[in-house]
């Protein structure tokens, strides 16, 4: 009998000047995912990632490290869940309608949709965030305040999940965002062993750390 874990593939949206953390935070925990613990060295992560940029080819972070998209937003393949990190980048494109309608379409295919940081700027302009609770970086919060009146913005905690809509603080809340995706398939046990591969502080207290 296979008793292997299901695939679960995340498409990540990448951008020029995106926060580096943002998304290869995220990046790592969903790389280093094993379900069987005492079979690390053998299995590999039930998580395929995807970076999806605009068009296909090299982006340029914040920090100036490029990075290849693996698929552009026309022509990759289905996944499960929807990772919008954010970064200075989101200012100029969160005017971007390609970006913003893909975002709206995909919403309605996936499974989960998460953003880190200034990442939840894009969901609010998707109009995913009208009514729900969600967060963003620290010092984008009156940003979101004002852009986004219907959103229920939270100022204390770390981590937000609403419905099927995670949003989280700013670049480092990526890593956690991504350890609460593990725990939701996975369950609380391969969440804390993933952190503990990465030596990384699994916390459960969600409390915004500043």
């Amino acid at each position: 009998m296979d008793n292997k874990p299901i695939k679960k593939k995340v498409g990540m949206l990448i951008f020029p000047n995106i926060e580096l953390l943002d998304f290869c935070g995220p990046y790592e925990v969903f790389s280093v995912v094993c379900v069987d613990e005492n079979k690390r060295m053998e299995e590999p992560s039930p998580f395929e990632v995807y970076l999806i940029a605009e068009n296909e080819g090299m982006i340029k972070t914040r920090v100036g490290l490029k990075v290849a998209a693996d698929y552009s937003l026309d022509n990759h393949p289905p996944f499960d869940i929807l990772v919008v990190p954010g970064g200075w980048g989101t200012r100029k494109e969160i005017s971007n309608e390609k970006i913003i309608n893909w975002i709206k379409k995909v919403s309605q295919e996936v499974e989960w949709i998460t953003a880190v940081c200034t990442g939840s700027m894009f969901l609010g302009k998707a109009g995913l965030l009208h009514g729900r609770h969600a967060t963003t970086h620290w010092h984008s919060l009156p940003w979101m305040k004002e852009e986004f009146p219907d959103t229920l913005v939270e100022d204390i905690y770390h981590i937000v999940e609403d419905g099927n809509v995670i949003t989280s603080a700013g670049i480092s809340a990526g890593i956690d965002m991504a350890l609460k995706v593990v725990q939701k398939y996975y369950g609380e046990e391969v969440a804390r062993h993933t952190a503990r591969y990465m030596e990384y502080y699994y916390s459960t207290d969600n409390k915004r750390r500043m």
